[in-house]
């Protein structure tokens, strides 16, 4: 049986192959560099699960009037901006199996190409003349911007509470998926009832996924990854599988999660101490079954649409996002 994903991709693919050309296209410029970044971290692959997800909304709702590419391309324009932006923030080395671009062209470069791909973003936006749209994504990047800043505020805090963690995650994550589908939904031509469905199942899809990337930053592997395992212990980051963990901690557990948390130079003995913690604590196990409750609430998101193939193929999106912890 053909998965979810590569029937998501099938479907998608006569739009994707339009927003993969505009992709390219809008990457050029006379700065020299400028595309060179850009198409450097573009062509490195990635899944492309968000502009798929915009396209497979507007199909959705039954009446796509072709801005659902420029919407795409848009979102994915933001999520390689992020990207950029990220891996100089973290001081990340690899991104998606590579070198980061800043350790190729440097911080400040990333920082500037990064800043013009969202540049990019808003023109294409403007350009499809659709106010509700750009609302949309204009509201999306304002509040992952607060999410990068609330997630740097928190770094190695071990007093950060699930709350914290959910806000952070809905920010970073969840609100560019939630851009996505409404903006997929838009261009499909749905009602307001139909919109708000396709806005809560990015939303409820993009936690699940993020919960499960915390989990598989512990328990993946580096190539399937396309980053160094641990790295978010080394970058100080408070996911809830730490969160959890300092939950039912000993002293001497707390410690040592207090000396890992944000050291770089934490090897594999340090990272294997902090996974038995939470083995002892199933603090993975808890993580992806929360990621499961979010992905049971985008498939019940989805339910208030006309039953199709399309909506049965979203709802085995967010199953698959769950299917990847393992």
């Amino acid at each position: 049986m053909i998965g979810a994903l590569d029937r998501l991709v099938a479907v998608t693919q006569p739009g994707m192959e339009r927003v993969n050309r505009m992709i390219l296209d809008r990457a050029s410029s006379h700065v020299e560099l400028v595309p060179e970044i850009a198409r450097y971290l573009i062509e490195a692959g990635g899944k492309r699960l968000r502009p798929m997800l915009t396209i497979a909304s507007a199909l959705l709702c039954g009446a796509p009037n072709g801005e659902e590419v420029v919407y795409a391309a848009s979102v994915e324009f933001m999520h390689n901006a992020t990207l950029l932006h990220d891996d100089v923030v973290d001081e990340s080395d690899m991104r998606r199996g590579r070198l980061a671009a800043r350790m190729v062209w440097g911080n400040q470069a990333s920082v500037l190409v990064g800043d013009f791909l969202l540049g990019q973003a808003f023109m294409m936006m403007v350009e499809a003349r659709n106010l509700d749209a750009l609302a949309v994504i204009s509201k999306a990047a304002t509040i992952i911007a607060e999410g990068e800043v609330f997630q740097l505020a928190r770094a190695r805090d071990l007093n950060t509470t699930e709350a914290d963690y959910d806000a952070v995650i809905r920010a970073k994550t969840a609100t560019l998926f939630e851009a996505a589908t409404e903006v997929g939904a838009i261009a499909g031509g749905a009602d307001e009832p139909g919109r708000a469905a396709l806005r809560d199942y990015g939303r409820e899809l993009g936690y699940a996924f993020q919960l499960v990337d915390d989990v598989l930053d512990y328990r993946g592997e580096a190539n399937r990854l396309g980053k160094n395992v641990g790295d978010d212990l080394r970058e100080g980051k408070m996911t809830l599988p730490v969160i959890l963990a300092l939950q039912s901690a000993t002293e001497a557990e707390r410690e040592l999660l207090a000396q890992s948390l944000g050291n770089s130079e934490a090897g594999p003995e340090q990272l294997a101490a902090v996974l038995a913690l939470f083995n002892r604590t199933d603090t993975l196990g808890k993580t992806v079954e929360r990621a499961r409750e979010h992905a049971r609430r985008a498939i019940a998101a989805l339910k208030v649409l006309p039953k199709s193939d399309m909506r049965e193929l979203l709802a085995e999106i967010a199953e698959f996002t769950v299917s990847r912890a393992y």
